[in-house]
């Protein structure tokens, strides 16, 4: 089973489609979480990721913007798609019946 930073990434990957490099999935996390991400948890994490067999990567082209350096591009592969989705259907499937607004309201 995956990881929650794992999934976060490769949702971000996904949706990021062909602008799926380092950075960008950095900051997709950035904002959908609301929390700092480590640029070193995510390349231990996008190594880990693809050891599994979830991702490939490779080296973009150099770019300017960079001062030429490449980017690290990232594609999901089928078995990352089918890892994401098997945790996402977990996580619907522990969440069913449970409302956090009641239980936040609750704890009060």
């Amino acid at each position: 089973m995956l990881g929650e930073f794992e999934y976060l990434i490769l949702s971000a990957a996904t949706r990021l489609h062909e602008g799926a490099y380092g950075a960008a999935i950095r900051q997709e996390i950035e904002e959908a979480t609301r929390h700092r991400c480590s640029i070193g948890a995510l390349y231990t994490t996008l190594d880990r990721l693809e050891t599994k067999g979830l991702i490939k990567t490779w080296m973009g082209d150099p770019t300017p913007q960079r001062g030429g350096r490449p980017k690290r591009m990232v594609r999901v592969t089928a078995t990352g798609i089918r890892a994401a989705s098997d945790f996402y259907l977990a996580l619907r499937r522990v969440s069913r019946g449970v409302s956090w607004e009641a239980n936040r309201i609750a704890v009060r």
